[in-house]
């Protein structure tokens, strides 16, 4: 086991790994900028370092700066957390070829998984089911063409490299093909320094559903359940929940089956996750995400395990502390993601908090970086808490989140609490008969 970790993130997700790590009797090496000196993950590593100024660029996205980082403190291992560096396979490159070992999967997988086409065709080959669409990039405008014939309307156009919902156009009709074809390579090359698309078919109304795999990299794997990510706001996931409602056990087994073969196929080590879109009783592979999800902490509640241990025991060559066997749902969870945004518009919204208190109770967790008097900095994702759930089944859960609601205080600043308190009332919610679009809609009727 190692004996020094070094967490290359900040916030809530830093001081989660350093939570593990401590339990674990291993030691923790926080890195932050100015703008972090007086974070919560600062305070409760056993070791701070300064890495740079505030803007990410020069500070949490700073390689060289991390790995100083590494070598000054002994650090014999880094853990990314998610965002930042966490999925970039130059990185762990580097991390490698420096001797130090990347808690996550290789650069290679990485690399594999970060391009939209080469993942899809590698799932394909894997067994894993597909969007119908073209068979990789589409270079001009007369093949879009070709692939809108045999695909049909409606269809999207996704940059390769693309991510949160940017370099992703809709076409209705032919009519629509050319304008969404260039804006689409036209962000993906200003977003992603990459101007490749692809064309898949699109779905009316389906639900987002992830399969949280892991791998011990040494061809072994297990999945553990779904989640249902299907309330999004401009692609981006707000409220996550597991096991999914509209997914059976038998469904469950099967398509978590077939996830977990693939990875054990290729060699996967660590935590990843295999998105879908599932319409009609049929799964459709989007993408996989090479780390740790924000809403991860809904598959932990409802299997009773802790997932950031486990990517720290198999990056240190322990073998997985559990088998598919062991693993069984455990009534239902849910997380909202708490951001400091002022409604209806979503503005983002730092500035000092002035009061703060973490709901409690059983069946609660709340996973933050606030306190009294922390001031929010300008520079960083606007997520500041993930308030998570676990109960009996799914009424239990949906009662406790909105007590829990009721409960926290962060006072200061504004959050997005009241679109949850009125989210948790909704017919739709309640029942769990929603898709990807029903948020947005939604927001136009309520908020717009």
């Amino acid at each position: 086991m190692f004996s020094k970790i070094l967490i290359a993130n900040r916030g809530e997700i830093a001081l989660r790994v350093i939570r593990a790590a401590r339990e674990m009797g291993v030691g923790t090496v926080a890195v932050h900028s100015t703008a972090d000196s007086d974070a919560m993950h600062v305070r409760m590593a056993d070791e701070a370092i300064c890495i740079g100024p505030p803007p990410g660029t020069q500070s949490y996205l700073s390689v060289p700066a991390i790995i100083s980082a590494c070598e000054i403190t002994g650090a014999e291992a880094i853990h990314p957390g998610y965002g930042f560096l966490s999925e970039n396979a130059n990185f762990v490159q580097i991390v490698e070829d420096h001797g130090i070992k990347f808690i996550g999967p290789s650069a290679e997988h990485i690399r594999m998984m970060g391009d939209k086409i080469t993942a899809k065709d590698t799932m394909k080959a894997l067994g894993v089911p597909c969007v119908p669409g073209s068979d990789g990039g589409v270079p001009d405008l007369d093949a879009a063409r070709e692939v809108a014939e045999d695909t049909g309307y409606p269809l999207i156009i996704k940059a390769t490299a693309g991510g949160g919902g940017k370099g992703m156009k809709l076409a209705r009709s032919a009519d629509e093909l050319e304008n969404a074809f260039r804006t689409a390579r036209s962000e993906g090359k200003a977003n992603f320094g990459n101007d490749e698309v692809y064309i898949e078919k699109y779905l009316g109304a389906p639900r987002h559903i992830e399969v949280q795999v892991f791998g011990d990299g040494r061809g072994n794997a297990v999945h553990l359940g779904e989640r249902d990510c299907s309330l999004q706001r401009r692609h981006q996931k707000v409220f996550e929940e597991a096991p999914g409602p509209a997914i059976t056990p038998e469904i469950r087994a099967e398509i978590g089956a077939t996830c977990a073969k693939a990875v054990a196929e290729i060699g996967y080590e660590g935590a990843g996750t295999i998105e879908f879109l599932y319409e009609n009783g049929e799964f459709y592979f989007i993408e996989m995400n090479t780390r740790l999800q924000v809403e991860h902490p809904v598959t932990e509640a409802i299997f009773g395990v802790d997932l950031v241990r486990e990517q720290i025991r198999v990056a240190a060559g322990e073998p997985m502390s559990f088998t598919q066997d062991d693993l069984t749902v455990n009534g239902h969870a849910i997380e909202v993601r708490i951001n400091a945004e002022k409604l209806p518009n979503f503005t983002p919204c730092p500035g000092k908090i002035t009061q703060y208190h973490a709901p409690g109770g059983l069946g609660v967790r709340m996973d933050s970086a606030l306190y009294d008097g922390y001031a929010i900095p300008p520079y960083y994702d606007s997520l500041i808490a993930k308030l998570i759930v676990h109960g009996r089944d799914r009424p239990e859960a949906l009662a406790r989140l909105s007590r829990a609601l009721g409960e926290l205080i962060v006072d200061g600043v504004d959050t997005t609490v009241p679109l949850f308190l009125a989210l948790v009332e909704e017919g739709a919610v309640q029942t769990g008969e929603y898709n990807i679009h029903w948020l947005e809609k939604w927001l136009e009727t309520n908020l717009g």
